[in-house]
C-alpha cells in the first residue's frame, strides 16, 4: 500500500530542514537522544487503530498526558527542547516531536528513518495505559503493540532502540543500562540480551520476554548477528510508529 502524504508549503519543508540541523548539533551536544528518542515512541505509541484515536499528534506536551505513569521523567524532554520549538512557530508539535526522534537516532550512529511532514497538532490526550509495562511479558507486548497494528518484527525491531539509554529508578522503578554505550545506537543491545546477565547492565521482564518467545527469539539472533538486518528493520518499524493514524493509505 501507498500512503498519501498531506502537501506542506515550500516554507514549511524548509523549517522542517533547518530544524532537523538545529536538533542535530543540539541533541549531540546535550547528549539527549535517548530521552528525546523515548519522547517520540511514547507520542506515537499511544495509538489505537480500532478507535484511530491517540498517535504522534503533540498532545505528550500537555500535563494531563505528561502525568501518565509511563511517561515519568518525559517533562524534562519537552522542556530541554522547547527553546528549538521556539524558532520554528511554523512547526507543529507533532511533526517536531517525531523529527527529533529521527535525529535522536541518526546522531547517535543508527540508520536514517525517513521523515514525512504534515501532522496536525491534537488537544485530546490519550486515556492511561497504552504504552508498555516493563514488568510484563511477551502477550502484553503483542497487546499493546496491536494495539498500535505493529507486527512481531516491529517489537522486537522497536526493542532494540534500548541500544540508547538507561533506565532510572525514581522514573520507571528499575535502574541502570541495557548496553556498556548507551549513547550509540548499535545493536549491542541484543548480544548483550543472548549473553545473558551482567553487573552493572539491565534486562527488564519485557527484555527477557524476547528471548522466551517462540517467534521473538530468532529475530534477536539475527540482529544481534547482523547489523544491517537491525538498522533495515528498525527503521522501517521506526516509521511506521512515527506515522501511526498519520497520512492514509491508498
Amino acid at each position: 500500500m501507498v500512503k498519501k502524504y498531506p502537501v506542506v508549503s515550500e516554507e514549511y519543508q524548509a523549517a522542517v530542514e533547518k530544524c532537523k540541523r538545529k536538533l542535530r548539533g543540539f541533541i549531540a551536544e546535550k547528549q539527549c537522544a535517548p530521552i528525546v528518542l523515548r519522547l517520540a515512541w511514547h507520542s506515537a505509541g499511544t495509538y489505537d487503530w480500532k478507535t484511530k484515536t491517540g498517535g504522534p499528534f503533540g498532545t505528550i506536551r500537555h500535563p494531563a498526558e505528561l502525568s501518565h505513569e509511563a511517561n515519568n521523567g518525559l517533562d524534562i524532554a519537552v522542556r530541554l527542547l522547547e527553546p528549538i520549538k521556539q524558532q520554528f512557530p511554523i512547526l507543529s508539535y507533532a511533526d517536531f516531536y517525531q523529527l527529533a526522534g529521527v535525529v535522536a537516532v541518526e546522531v547517535t550512529g543508527g540508520p536514517e528513518i525517513p521523515f514525512h511532514a504534515g501532522r496536525q497538532d491534537k488537544t485530546d490526550p490519550p486515556p492511561e495505559g497504552r504504552l508498555p509495562d516493563a514488568k510484563k511479558g511477551s502477550e502484553h507486548l503483542r497487546e499493546v503493540f496491536g494495539h498500535m497494528g505493529l507486527s512481531d518484527k516491529d517489537i522486537v525491531a522497536l526493542s532494540g532502540g534500548h541500544t540508547l539509554g538507561r533506565c532510572h529508578k525514581e522514573r520507571s522503578g528499575f535502574e541502570g543500562p541495557w548496553t556498556r554505550n548507551p549513547l550509540i545506537f548499535d545493536n549491542s543491545y541484543f548480544k548483550e540480551l543472548l549473553s545473558g546477565e551482567k553487573e552493572g547492565l539491565i534486562q527488564l521482564p519485557t527484555d527477557k520476554a524476547l528471548l522466551e518467545d517462540r517467534s521473538f527469539r530468532p529475530l534477536v539472533e539475527k540482529y544481534a548477528a547482523d547489523e544491517d538486518a537491525f538498522f533495515h528493520d528498525y527503521a522501517e518499524a521506526h516509521l511506521k510508529l512515527s506515522e501511526l493514524g498519520f497520512a492514509e493509505e491508498e
